[in-house]
């Protein structure tokens, strides 16, 4: 079979089942994304075949502003069109194509190959309300954009009138959708690799010109960006009460600058140089942050990011009702105690007081009081950190539960 995945940043959530299939004989796979994304691919991937298609982001100035995310996804299309057609010039003819369904790369996939079988990878449907939409009071919601939200998803319902089935990540992400379009979307997780992600009690990570280990008293927060969809501002503000209530800890930050959800700010500030200043200013009047003692890490290699988890004392997860993010199910799979939010797509994983802690987003007394019994109680944890690694291993292990079900699905089984 001829299997075809596309994605403007591919490998990306097809990482592990593209390599898979690769490597079977009877397959060829083939990549395909935005040529500044899919050169990294061609090393890392050598059983498969990657393409890459330019695209420059442009528009009409006239453009209704609520159609020209659309706008862009039509573009966005248009140029795989092209690509896809190339594609079939040179003979190639995809069985099965499997593309994300947000930016508009799936959309005219049919015309081009109308016998192929398409499945979609459905990651989020926009909500006017319920969902990150208005849920928090400090960056409100107005009106225009919630009347924007159902525009945002018209390229995913096109897209879904459109393909064979799909796929999205969590139960809760997969309920989003409208209900008559349930029929055609699995549940079915990337996983997690529980071989890579666990726990090691000899770790040594160098980091900041600090070198810790399991010894150390370590708060951990990781977030692709630091933002407030991942409740990076409730947790800065936390950090001066957190220093008091935990005085030995170290507090290690691993994220980015930039803004992957949400909007940015409009004077042109990070978060992170927001919220250090709003500390800092408050300082005066306040406890001063310790910031010797707190280290910004940027975004980190695979391998060191591992051991920021590994010598966690404690993890900290926030987030909107939203995607729920790898970092967590990682964070579980090396057996970190998490406190985290009581957000749905989080109450969907961790069981509060078996395998993680959860305390409500806005609440910073709930966050410290748990934060600091965990760092100065160990002891008291080490059945929840087995929990919370024996759930990844038992629900979201990668080779053993996962791979063989996406394996099947793309395949061809439709699952139960």
């Amino acid at each position: 079979m001829i299997f075809l995945f596309i994605h403007q940043n591919f490998p990306a959530q097809f990482r592990h089942v593209a390599q898979s299939l690769s490597e079977k004989k009877e397959h060829k796979v083939i990549g395909l994304g935005e040529v500044k994304n899919i050169k990294r691919s061609l090393s890392l991937f050598p059983n498969i075949l990657c393409y890459g298609y330019e695209f420059t982001s442009s528009g009409g100035e006239k453009t209704h502003h609520y159609l020209k995310e659309h706008e862009q996804h039509i573009r966005r299309g248009q140029v795989v069109v092209r690509s896809l057609i190339g594609l079939k010039e040179k003979g190639i003819k995809p069985d099965v194509i499997v593309a994300h369904s947000g930016w508009g790369e799936a959309l005219f996939i049919r015309q081009v190959f109308p016998t192929a079988r398409i499945i979609h990878y459905c990651e989020y449907f926009y909500h006017s309300n319920g969902a990150d939409v208005g849920f928090d009071p400090e960056f409100p919601s107005s009106f225009d954009n919630e009347f924007k939200m159902p525009i945002r998803n018209s390229t995913q319902l096109l897209g879904l009138l459109q393909c064979d089935l799909a796929v999205s990540p969590t139960a809760w992400q997969r309920s989003l959708y409208p209900s008559e379009f349930l029929p055609k979307i699995r549940e079915l997780h990337e996983g997690i690799d529980t071989d890579i992600f666990k726990p090691n009690a000899e770790v040594v990570l160098k980091i900041c010109e600090h070198e810790f280990t399991k010894d150390n008293q370590i708060i951990t927060f990781v977030s692709r960006n630091l933002e407030p969809y991942r409740g990076f501002h409730q947790f800065m503000r936390a950090l001066p009460k957190m220093q008091l209530m935990c005085p030995d800890a170290h507090i290690i930050i691993v994220g980015g600058n930039d803004v992957s959800y949400g909007s940015k700010l409009s004077n042109g500030l990070t978060y992170k140089q927001k919220y250090i200043k709003e500390l800092n200013s408050l300082s005066q009047i306040d406890v001063a942050v310790d910031w010797t003692k707190v280290h910004f890490t940027g975004k980190l290699p695979y391998v060191e990011y591992l051991k920021v988890l590994q010598v966690s004392s404690v993890h900290v997860y926030l987030t909107y009702p939203f995607v729920l993010s790898w970092s967590m199910l990682e964070a579980m799979s090396v057996g970190c105690v998490l406190v985290a939010s009581s957000t749905t797509p989080v109450e969907e994983i961790i069981t509060s007081g078996v395998d993680g802690l959860l305390v409500d987003f806005f609440d910073q007394n709930s966050l410290l009081k748990q934060v600091q019994d965990v760092v100065l109680n160990p002891e008291k944890y080490l059945d929840m950190r087995k929990s919370a690694r024996k759930l990844m291993q038992e629900k979201y292990d990668l080779q053993r539960i996962i791979l063989p079900k996406w394996i099947k699905f793309v395949e061809g089984d439709l699952m139960d």
